[in-house]
């Protein structure tokens, strides 16, 4: 298995679902940690304290990066 790298992270969990879907769209492989779920449950969308971070192989972080128009 490749190494895994940090992407980013975000503020929210609908910024964070929207990153992984493009991601998933492109086939590129992600992983999502954060407290996301707290109080309100997994589908909660809004402010998450402490952000969730979006992770992909090291292989396939300029791909990632180019993809959700980050910055290096």
């Amino acid at each position: 298995m490749s190494d895994w790298v940090e992407l980013a992270t975000f503020g929210t969990g609908f910024e964070a679902d929207l990153a992984q879907q493009s991601l998933t769209e492109a086939e590129i492989p992600c992983l999502m940690r954060g407290n996301q779920a707290g109080i309100f449950g997994a589908g909660f969308q809004g402010p998450v304290m402490g952000g969730i971070t979006l992770y992909v192989p090291a292989s396939a972080i300029a791909t990632a990066r180019d993809l959700l128009e980050l910055d290096d």
